[in-house]
């Protein structure tokens, strides 16, 4: 059964979410949040620190040691990793898997070393996509979706894979707090595409999406934010939803 990931997007040490990256809006505390959703029955708890990168500062450590405390599910932490003596903070701080994205761009065979030193499992390439008009496809884009790049999403998925990513956490710009549902499309193309596991990323609004992801794509986990932290959904609503669709 597809596996539920909250994502706590933090600023400033406050959980935030927006539309397309942008217009961020204040959602409340991330220890209360991790804890709820540990409570809840979520497969996995992404915290993505989603300025760090553009304001070109390290990620939150001691942020991430207070959620480790307060919960036992996998921890996937993302935002700001440029270097392996991040990577290995992040770890010692408490995440089992971190998320490199921006960085994974400018320099892949960093996704080579991370995978040699720690182990592809613990190694997860974020991609956030777009669709191009121009090049009739998906491109890769960098710096909270500031900067388009020349990278088309399936091609960079698989050099990703190759270089040793454990897992993709593919996020579609174009759906990013639309609530309208996933991107089907971009989610098949590239769960087909590559042979680790995918974390499906943006749009979700109702529980009938989660549905959708799961008997249209092969996507293993679904990741959402809003609707768990206005309330609207929880994650064993979702599970049990999948449970009598299947």
């Amino acid at each position: 059964m597809l596996g539920i990931v909250p994502c706590l997007d933090i600023q400033e040490g406050k959980v935030v979410k927006g539309v397309q990256f942008a217009d961020l809006a204040v959602m409340g505390d991330p220890l209360e949040r991790a804890q709820r959703y540990a409570e809840q029955g979520a497969d996995m708890l992404a915290m993505l620190d989603i300025t760090a990168t553009v304001e070109g500062r390290e990620t939150f450590y001691d942020l991430v040691s207070a959620v480790r405390e307060r919960i036992s599910m996998p921890l996937l932490v993302g935002g700001g990793l440029k270097d392996i003596e991040g990577m290995r903070r992040v770890r010692t701080s408490g995440a089992d898997l971190f998320s490199v994205g921006s960085r994974a761009v400018e320099d892949p065979e960093l996704i080579a070393e991370a995978a040699r030193i720690f182990g592809s499992e613990h190694v997860v390439v974020a991609v956030d996509a777009t669709w191009d008009e121009e090049v009739g496809t998906w491109v890769v884009v960098i710096r909270g979706g500031r900067q388009k790049t020349p990278h088309r999403a399936l091609d960079f998925a698989k050099l990703m894979e190759e270089k040793g990513a454990g897992m993709i956490l593919l996020t579609s710009m174009d759906q990013d707090g639309r609530r309208d549902g996933y991107d089907l499309p971009l989610t098949q193309a590239v769960a087909q595409a590559v042979d680790i596991p995918v974390i499906a990323s943006g749009g979700a609004g109702r529980i009938e999406h989660f549905i959708e992801l799961e008997r249209h794509t092969k996507a293993r986990y679904a990741l959402a934010a809003s609707v768990f932290h206005r309330g609207e959904l929880t994650v064993d609503a979702i599970k049990q939803a999948l449970r009598t669709a299947s």
